[in-house]
C-alpha cells in the first residue's frame, strides 16, 4: 500500500466519530482504493480495515467516516491507497486481503462533553502559496508556520483540539494579471500542492481540521467583481472546494440541530462547553440595491435562533471577513457594508442578554483582539479574535492600527451605538492565534513563524 498523495486530513471529530480525507492515484485498467485502520492509543489490536473506492470525478479522493468511537479518547491510525483488478471485490472481503500498511502513524482525539475541560485551538487564515505554471515558488515560505503549530500541539500539556482555517487556504487568483488558474484541472492541481506540503500535511493528519472558504478560493472580493465570464470559474472553484475543504467537515446529517445553518457551506460543531457556528459569508451574498445581504435569509435565521437557544457557555461565531472593527478601506467587502444585517445580530445579542459571544475572523493580513460595547447598555460586551495571515504575499501589505476605525461607533442603522475598542496590539507579520478556553477566560496567544509569542490577551468569561 502507498502513502496518500494528499492527506490524511483528520476532519470533523465528535464524541464518537471522525471523518478522514485521503487521496490516491488513478491506475490504468485497475480500480483504486484508500484504506484505513485504527486503534485506541496504548492498545495493540487494530480495527478491521475501512475501504473507500477512489473515482476520477472526485480527483481520486475519498472520506472515510469512523463511528462508534469512545468519547474523549486518543486514537492512532494508519492509512494509504492501493489498486486492484476491477473484478476483485476489495471492500466486500477485507479479511481476504493482505495489506502492507505504510509505516506512518497518525493520531486524533475525540471530543468531550465535560464542561470544565480546558480546550485549545489554533485559528488562522490567508495561507499564500504562489503557484506559477503549475510549479510552487519558494514553497517552504508557505509551509514553515505549520511546523511550529504542530510542534506546539505535540509538546504542549494540552494538545490541540482543533485547527480552524478560516479562509484563503488557496489563492486561485494570485497571478490573475499574468497566468490565472481558472480551469478545473489547474485549480485541482493548486489544491494538491497546497495541502501536500510536508508540514501542513503532518499537522492536518494529527489535529481535527475545520475549513471555510473566503474570496481567494474563487476570486478577490467575490462576487463584487463577478462578470458573465466568471460563471465557469465559480463552478470549477466550488467543485474543487467541495472536494478538498468541505468534504471532511461536518455534514448536514451530523450537525444534529434544528437550527443548523441552511447555507450549503456553513456548519456547526461542539466540544465541551463551547459551540462554534461557522458562517458562509461568500457564496450566499446578495449585492442587490434593495436587499443587500452578506448572509442568506435562512443562514441569518439559523444564526439568530442558535444565539438565543444555545446552552453553551462560550459561543464562537466564525465569519471570514471581520465583523468588527471596521476598516477604513475595505472595498465594500465586509460587514460594514451590510449594516442592517449586522445590526440585527448585535441587537439579538443585546436584547437577549447573551454572554460570552466571541467572533472569529481573518482576511485582513493582521491579527488583533477587540471588544465591542453598547453606549446605552453597560452589560453588553462581545469580543472578536482576528487571526491573519499564516503566510503573506510580498505583493500585499500587512494591516496596521491606523487602517481601522476606532474613534467612533460602528456604522449603524438605528440610534443604538456599538463602539469598538482594541484590546491588543495589531500584529503586522505572519502569525497564528493559539486560544485556550479555560474556566474563567479565553487566553489568546498570537505566535509568529517560529512559534515565538508576539502578544497575549485574556478575554474574561462571565
Amino acid at each position: 500500500m502507498i502513502s496518500a498523495t494528499v492527506g490524511p486530513i483528520v476532519g470533523h471529530t465528535t464524541l464518537h466519530s471522525t471523518r478522514i480525507f485521503l487521496r490516491g492515484e488513478h491506475v490504468p485498467s485497475e480500480s483504486s482504493y484508500c484504506a484505513l485502520r485504527y486503534r485506541l492509543r496504548g492498545t495493540d489490536t487494530w480495527s478491521d480495515p475501512h475501504f473507500a473506492e477512489l473515482f476520477e470525478q472526485q480527483d481520486m479522493t475519498a472520506v472515510i467516516a469512523l463511528d462508534d468511537l469512545r468519547e474523549d479518547a486518543r486514537y492512532e491510525f494508519q492509512a494509504g491507497w492501493f489498486s486492484a483488478p476491477h473484478d476483485k471485490d476489495v471492500t466486500g472481503f477485507p479479511n481476504d486481503l493482505s495489506l502492507d500498511w505504510p509505516e506512518a502513524l497518525y493520531s486524533f482525539k475525540t471530543a468531550t462533553r465535560q464542561k470544565d475541560t480546558e480546550l485549545t485551538y489554533v485559528i488562522g487564515s490567508c495561507r499564500y502559496l504562489r503557484v506559477t505554471l503549475g510549479i510552487p515558488s519558494a514553497p517552504a515560505l508557505g509551509d514553515r508556520i505549520f511546523k511550529s503549530i504542530h510542534e506546539l500541539s505535540e509538546h504542549s500539556s494540552t494538545p490541540l483540539d482543533g485547527l480552524l482555517m478560516i479562509g484563503d487556504q488557496v489563492y486561485l487568483d494570485d497571478l490573475n494579471f499574468a497566468a490565472p488558474d481558472r480551469s478545473y484541472n489547474q485549480i485541482l492541481h493548486k489544491y494538491r500542492l497546497a495541502f501536500s506540503q510536508p508540514h501542513i500535511k503532518n499537522l492536518m493528519a494529527n489535529v481535527p481540521t475545520y475549513m471555510i472558504l473566503d474570496d481567494h478560493e474563487i476570486e478577490d472580493n467575490w462576487p463584487a467583481k463577478k462578470s458573465r465570464a466568471d460563471n465557469s470559474l465559480y463552478d470549477n472553484a466550488i467543485r474543487a472546494y467541495e472536494i478538498y475543504q468541505h468534504s471532511h467537515g461536518p455534514q448536514p446529517e451530523q450537525v444534529g440541530s434544528s437550527h443548523a445553518p441552511a447555507s450549503h457551506y456553513g456548519y456547526q460543531f461542539t466540544n465541551g462547553d463551547c459551540e462554534w457556528f461557522v458562517l458562509d459569508t461568500r457564496t450566499r451574498r446578495s449585492l442587490s440595491a434593495n436587499n443587500r445581504r452578506i448572509l442568506d435569509e435562512e443562514q441569518e435565521a439559523a444564526l439568530l435562533k442558535w444565539l438565543i437557544t444555545s446552552q453553551a457557555r462560550v459561543k464562537f461565531i466564525v465569519t471570514t471577513v471581520m465583523f468588527f472593527p471596521d476598516a477604513k478601506n475595505d472595498g465594500d467587502d465586509t460587514w460594514k457594508f451590510f449594516p442592517d444585517q449586522r445590526q440585527r445580530i448585535l441587537d439579538t445579542i443585546q436584547t437577549h442578554r447573551i454572554q460570552n459571544v466571541i467572533f472569529i475572523a481573518g482576511d485582513v493580513h493582521g491579527s488583533m483582539t477587540c471588544a465591542l460595547t453598547h453606549t446605552q447598555d453597560a452589560d453588553f460586551l462581545v469580543h472578536t479574535i482576528v487571526s491573519s495571515p499564516f503566510c503573506n504575499s510580498k505583493l500585499l501589505p500587512y494591516a496596521k492600527t491606523s487602517d481601522f476605525i476606532l474613534d467612533r461607533p460602528l456604522e449603524s442603522v438605528s440610534a443604538d451605538h456599538y463602539t469598538p475598542t482594541l484590546t491588543s496590539a495589531v500584529i503586522s507579520q505572519d502569525n497564528f492565534a493559539h486560544i485556550s478556553i479555560q474556566q474563567t477566560q479565553v487566553l489568546v496567544n498570537f505566535q509568529g513563524i517560529s512559534g515565538e509569542l508576539l502578544e497575549s490577551v485574556a478575554i474574561p468569561l462571565r
